[in-house]
């Protein structure tokens, strides 16, 4: 009687232990698929970053190559404003 009680004891403490490391185990599966998760976030958020920066650059790219045109077609026209000055 006493062999089985232990028996049966010794089976309860086993399945107890084996619900708690399946607990464990997929606590830590669950932690692994959220830092996947974040760091797949990061790196879209990073490339979104990149896009912007780059979409930025060629604005200002833009907008100093239109600068260099107007300044330099204003030194083109500045002799034609002297052929008609009258002191």
């Amino acid at each position: 009687m006493l062999s089985a009680l232990n028996t049966k004891l010794l089976i309860a403490i086993l399945s107890v232990l084996t619900v708690i490391a399946g607990t464990e185990a997929y606590r830590a599966h669950e932690a692994h698929k959220a830092a996947v998760a974040a760091a797949q976030a990061a790196a879209l958020l990073q490339q979104q970053e990149a896009a912007e920066r780059k979409k930025q650059d060629e604005a200002f790219r833009k907008q100093v190559e239109d600068a260099k045109k107007r300044h330099n077609s204003a030194a083109g026209n500045e002799s034609k404003t002297w052929t008609t000055y009258v002191p």
